[in-house]
């Protein structure tokens, strides 16, 4: 009995030096990411506490406090940005949702039919995504020319489109191919037509993807710089990631409103997130599982 109770005894104290290992690990794993956590902050929160500063208040004190607040730098730059966050979501959303039709409907096509040469062409597809955008600027911008889209909304929405097709063919045709066959034909079975199958029940059946791919291609249009810089010469047409150039244009930057900008910038991704973030998640794991 003695052997038994010291045997117990034992095993306790094993389990209790487990756990506190346990505990000590999660412990430092936790420290580290608070750390990286208050890395990446460190960028934001400078950000914002310029945008309340002046020139001299950031040359004088960088990390000090504004003292006293310039609210009016964020007057100036909504002011000056306004025009181009609109200019931006019009073209952005524009664009969001061909890529998200075509991308869904090709998407539907190549999961659900077949057809001689299907694989490969969709391997085709699938090899654009190897091609380096900087390589297809030049043709691209050459086609708009010949097209006589220069300086139009156009120059900027039907390339995003196109340009959006690859990826999200690719993660709908596997999200697509993952539904159950026995919905279709039973469907069929009622006698529903094949665009009526897409719409009814591939795509409600796909929302969470299609969020996904739609904010993936909002930001990714949002935050573009160089296509619009090329295509675009009218100031009133013009998008965010150009606009906010308007603070650098003198001999000297007046950082407090081109901070503010950057900042009035950012919300319209924010509540996009903010809105999507459920959709996006579940669109990201079950594209993760279906792979």
């Amino acid at each position: 009995m003695t052997e038994g109770v010291s045997r117990a005894g034992t095993t306790t104290i094993r389990s209790s030096k487990v756990q506190i290992k346990r505990a000590i690990g999660q412990g430092v794993i936790l420290l580290v990411l608070a750390i990286l956590l208050a890395l990446t902050m460190v960028p934001i929160v400078n950000m914002l506490t310029m945008s309340l500063k002046d020139n001299g208040q950031i040359f004088a004190r960088f990390w000090a406090a504004p003292n006293p607040y310039r609210w009016r730098n964020y007057a100036k730059a909504w002011e000056v940005m306004r025009g181009y966050i609109a200019n931006s979501l019009l073209v952005s959303i524009s664009a969001m949702f061909g890529v998200v039709f075509l991308a869904s409907i090709s998407g539907y096509v190549f999961a659900r039919h077949r057809f001689p040469g299907k694989n490969f062409l969709y391997l085709l597809i699938l090899a654009l995504m190897m091609i380096p955008g900087m390589l297809t600027l030049i043709p691209s911008f050459m086609l708009i020319n010949d097209l006589g889209l220069i300086d139009t909304r156009w120059a900027l929405i039907l390339p995003w489109i196109s340009g959006g097709q690859v990826f999200g063919i690719l993660i709908c045709r596997g999200f697509f191919g993952g539904l159950p066959e026995e919905l279709f034909e039973a469907a069929r079975m009622d006698g529903a037509r094949e665009f009526g199958l897409y719409w009814k029940i591939a795509v409600p059946l796909s929302w969470p993807i299609m969020v996904t791919l739609a904010i993936m291609n909002l930001v990714g249009t949002y935050n573009d710089f160089l296509w619009p810089l090329l295509v675009l010469t009218s100031t009133s047409k013009q998008v965010v990631s150009v606009g906010l150039r308007e603070f650098n244009q003198s001999g000297m930057t007046d950082w407090g409103p081109r901070m503010a900008a950057y900042t009035i910038a950012t919300v319209p991704l924010l509540l996009l997130f903010a809105f999507g973030m459920r959709y996006y998640i579940q669109g990201i794991t079950s594209g993760a599982i279906k792979a």
